[in-house]
């Protein structure tokens, strides 16, 4: 089965918004754990850029729309640019998959209840083996809710959809 590593939205403006991305070293020591795994097995890496509306954040072009300094997209690399928490609307996502004969794809980045979420949802209903790298994805804390425990109920809910597993258990079965 050919497997896709996809990276949603690790871009420089998620770590320094406040609050920033919860435990943004630990995400980002967990995604480069995967891209390397990813890299040693000529995996195919997906980067997806989020492109926000003007004077926002990840507004298009701009230091925070970025992809992060640590992430170093190759020239083989795919690069998806999308417009709402969905990667597969209105963005070349899917022809790219097919082209490649994708069949799986390892889901990391940010932010969970949005669109790592909808990325598990979208692929899932395409059909697509899923698997949510659940120390791989981060998000916010908000008023009514911690990051963590956004975190610990997706990784739970998203168990309908995905395999749900950490770096270390991916990268050692």
């Amino acid at each position: 089965m050919k497997t896709a590593l996809l990276v949603i939205d690790v871009q420089r403006a998620m770590f320094t918004m406040e609050p920033p991305v919860h435990k943004g070293n630990e995400l980002l020591k967990n995604i480069q754990k995967m891209i390397s795994y990813a890299r040693d097995r000529s995996i195919p890496l997906i980067f997806v850029q989020h492109s926000g509306p003007n004077n926002s954040p990840l507004e298009k072009n701009t230091e925070g729309w970025g992809l992060h300094d640590n992430l170093s997209p190759a020239a083989e690399d795919m690069i998806i640019h999308k417009k709402t928490p969905d990667s597969f609307y209105e963005t070349s996502l899917q022809k790219y998959l097919r082209q490649m004969e994708i069949e799986h794809l390892i889901i990391t980045g940010i932010q969970t209840e949005a669109c790592v979420d909808t990325a598990c949802r979208i692929g899932f209903s395409l059909g697509y083996k899923m698997t949510l790298v659940k120390d791989a994805h981060s998000t916010f804390h908000k008023e009514t809710l911690s990051a963590s425990s956004i975190i610990e109920h997706h990784n739970e809910v998203l168990r309908w959809f995905a395999e749900t597993v950490t770096a270390e258990e991916f990268i050692s079965s």
